[in-house]
């Protein structure tokens, strides 16, 4: 017998779902189909693929945001330099982005011997 709060979360994820069929992803269907074909991912149901690629666009966002955050301590560490904050733009670095990545158990840095 399933518990009230068992039956309240499944209320709403059947209610989720119902969103899902009015939710255009970022991230291209065939995109995700792709990449869902190729780790031998097979599901007819588009709203679990939109699912998906809800959570696949959450994931950059959060990667993406702290690098932000870490490229911002980066250059509040190199404050001696000359430069005004306005007169740079803010650049995506293999350095930020390696550490943002490195949150969530993704290593993409190179191997020792190619320093």
């Amino acid at each position: 017998m399933l518990s009230r709060s068992e039956i309240q979360g499944e209320k709403n994820l059947a209610e989720f779902l119902v969103q899902m069929d009015n939710y255009a992803p970022i991230i291209p269907e065939a995109l995700t189909d792709y990449y869902l074909a190729q780790a031998g991912f097979e599901c007819s149901d588009v709203r679990i693929k939109r699912l998906l690629a809800l959570a696949t666009q959450k994931f950059i966002s959060d990667v993406a945001t702290d690098a932000f955050q870490y490229n911002r301590i980066r250059q509040q560490a190199s404050k001696e330099k000359k430069f005004h904050s306005k007169d740079r733009k803010t650049v995506l670095s293999m350095e930020d982005l390696t550490a943002a990545l490195a949150e969530y158990g993704v290593n993409i840095k190179k191997p020792d011997y190619f320093s």
